[in-house]
Formats: C-alpha cells, structure tokens, sequence
C-alpha cells in the first residue's frame, strides 16, 4: 500500500544575501542610472568652469547625457520590469541583461572619451538592442494597450541617431533638436504612464479620496502637451506658444482632478504629484519662452528636473521597494532625497527664469542638492538593487 506524503508542497525561497544583480532589469539599470546622476552633474559644473573639457560642446554632453544617459537607463529598466508584469513574459535578464548594462556603460564612457562615428554607434546601440527586446515581449504577448511604452524607447533610439548626425555635421541642424525631441517623447511618457499610476496609487492608498477622471479628457490634454512639445523641439514659433499654454492648462486641470492635497502626509505620493506639477508649470515657462518672456532653459529645467527628475526619485524608490519584497513605505531619507530633487528644481529654474544674476549661484546650488539626493539612494538601495528579495521570490 502506498503512502500519501502528508508534507505541504514548498516553493524554493532565494535566500536573501544571494547575489541577484541581474535578475530583472531595474536593478542595475537604477543603480547605473542614480550613479550617473552623481557622478555626471559635478563634471557638468567644472566643465561649465572652465576646468574640464569634453570632446564635444559641454552644454550639449551634458544635456546628452541627462536624457540618453540617466533618463534612458530608468526608463529601459522600468519598462523591463513592468513590461514583464504586464505579459507574464521574461524579459532580459542574467547574462543578456549584464551585456545590456555594459553597452549603457560603454556608451557613457564613449560620449565622455571621445567623438565621431565610433561614439556614435556605441552610444546607440543601447536603445536600439533594449528596444527590440522590449517590443519582441509586447509583441509576443499582443499586449496592444502597451505598444506605446514599446515604441517609445525606438523613437528615443532615433532622436540620439538625429543628435550624433547633428554633431558629426551630417545633418544641418542644431543638434538641440534630437535633445528637445527625447525631452518632449520622455515627458509624454510621463504623462502617460503617470495618468495611470499616480491616481491609482492614491486611491488605493487613502481610503474615501474623492478624484476626477474623464478618459476623453485625458486624451486631450495628452495629445496638446504631445504636439506642444513636438512643435517646440522642432523650433516652431509660429503659434506654438499659444498650444504650449493651452497644455498647461489642460495638464493642470487634470493634475487638480487627482486630488494631490489629500496626499501631504504620505511622501510616496506626494512626491510624484509634486513632480507631475512641473510638466502643466514646464509647459507654460516653454509658452512664455516662445514669446520671449523668460529663457528657454527655464521650461527645460522644469521638465528635465522637476518633473522628470522628480518622478524618476518617486518611482525608482517605489518600485525598488515593491520588487524587493519590502514594504511601500518611504521614510526620513527618501522623504529628504525627494525634498533634495525638488529644491534642485526650484533653484535652478527661478534663477534662471526670474533673478538671471543669479543664474550660475543657482546652477551650483541646484548641483548640490541633486548630488545629494542620488547619492542617498544609492548608499541605501544599492544593497536593495544587489540582493535577492527578502521574501525569497525570484525577481
């Protein structure tokens, strides 16, 4: 007579200090990412000083380098990690996800070393390879909904081909333009996914919120900041400043309908209605900057720092906690480093926007404050990003 084994099936838990640095793609894509953040902006300050050199225009490596660098990265490895979630699909991981990760790093040290065709092919073969894996999973699984986030990363692909022809004097146009171009595709992005999550978030966290949504609504104000900022990096003057301001409006007024006050008390949160605040704000400083009221880099620094800055802190403490298995709960530091972010915002775009002899004290001052912030990420979710989770789940 046989016997029926009594004993509870088990599932194999990873024990917690198992290496784990490539098991999904926002651990060391984060990681490599908050690390750029830190060391990139020091270097940006002493080439504006005069005490370093770039083989290509300062201004232009270092805006570079913000989007096709330290945006790109969070990007890719947020779009692997939810990407899998959304399919049920895997997406890179373990040896094809550290080659990824040295291409990123070679790209980065290819801008900063040298120039030409070289720089340019290792620069953009990252976008273009996490592209294609990306779309192959999203594609594998007909997850129609999600063929936007798939694509975008390609279309950041070609705004970094536009910028590298624009440098290397193929194309006659300002290499801005590739730059602008990724800003405006990041931004929608943002709004995008951040049209989704961040009213999500908060309702499931605060029982009883009264919001405002309309889908029509969305889509509008969507479609005004995607052509505004279209318009805008393609250097239209025309009547774009008068779309930019209407986007403002629409984005603001969807913003509103999330009830971002109800959030104060939860850091979390509010750090991701505080961030989207900036892109109805950015959209506006592009309006005024169209019809010439303040400099152009006002409404990019609100984009760039604010808004993109901003929720790329929120997100990337939020997500390396849930996809570590620990519990969704921000506490003094990242309540600072998110503080830290949103004062950098604040600096760098009132000097230069409203008090422009003040512009290099707030520049330098911005610097501090956003080098700070990375660097407390990091020194508390690097062993986060680099161990197994502490539920013992693969991921």
């Amino acid at each position: 007579m046989a016997l029926i084994p009594l004993e509870e099936p088990t599932t194999r838990r990873i024990p917690p200090h198992t290496f784990s640095l490539f098991a999904l793609g926002f651990r060391p894509l984060y990681l490599l990412a908050a690390a750029l953040a830190v060391v990139v902006i020091p270097l940006w300050v002493l080439v504006l000083s005069g005490v370093l050199a770039m083989p290509i225009t300062g201004m232009l490596w270092h805006a570079h380098e913000m989007i096709f660098g330290f945006a790109a990265a969070v990007i890719v490895g947020f779009l692997f990690t939810a990407g899998r979630n959304w399919t049920g699909i895997d997406t890179p991981s373990g040896g094809q996800l550290a080659a990824l990760a040295a291409l990123w790093l070679a790209g980065r040290v290819a801008m900063a070393a040298g120039s030409g065709w070289w720089v340019a092919a290792v620069d953009i073969a990252f976008l273009t390879i996490a592209a294609a894996a990306l779309l192959r999973v999203l594609l594998k699984a007909r997850s129609w909904r999600n063929y936007f986030v798939g694509v975008l990363p390609c279309l950041l692909g070609v705004a970094n081909a536009l910028f590298h022809l624009a440098v290397n004097g193929v194309l006659a146009i300002d290499p801005l333009v590739g730059i602008h171009g990724a800003l405006g595709l990041i931004v929608v992005l943002e709004i995008v996914i951040g049209g989704r999550v961040i009213p999500m978030f908060t309702a499931n966290s605060i029982r009883g919120i009264q919001q405002w949504r309309n889908a029509r609504f969305d889509l509008v104000a969507a479609v005004a900041a995607g052509v505004a900022l279209m318009l805008w990096a393609a250097g239209y003057s025309g009547w774009a400043g008068g779309v930019s301001a209407l986007a403002a409006l629409l984005q603001l007024a969807r913003w509103g309908g999330w009830n971002p006050w109800a959030t104060h008390r939860t850091p979390l949160l509010w750090i991701l209605h505080v961030s989207y605040l900036w892109i109805p704000l950015g959209l506006a400083l592009l309006a005024a900057s169209q019809w010439g009221l303040v400099a152009r880099s006002a409404g990019v620094h609100a984009l760039a720092i604010g808004a993109t800055g901003g929720l790329i802190m929120g997100m990337i403490t939020r997500t390396s906690l849930g996809h570590t298995g620990r519990m969704l709960v921000a506490g003094r530091l990242e309540t600072f480093a998110y503080a830290l972010v949103q004062l950098a915002a604040v600096l760098r775009v009132l000097t230069v926007a409203f008090i422009p002899a003040a512009a290099m004290a707030g520049i330098h001052a911005a610097a501090m404050a956003w080098v700070l912030a990375f660097a407390l990420y990091l020194w508390r979710y690097t062993p986060f990003l680099v161990y197994a989770r502490v539920d013992g789940k693969a991921g």
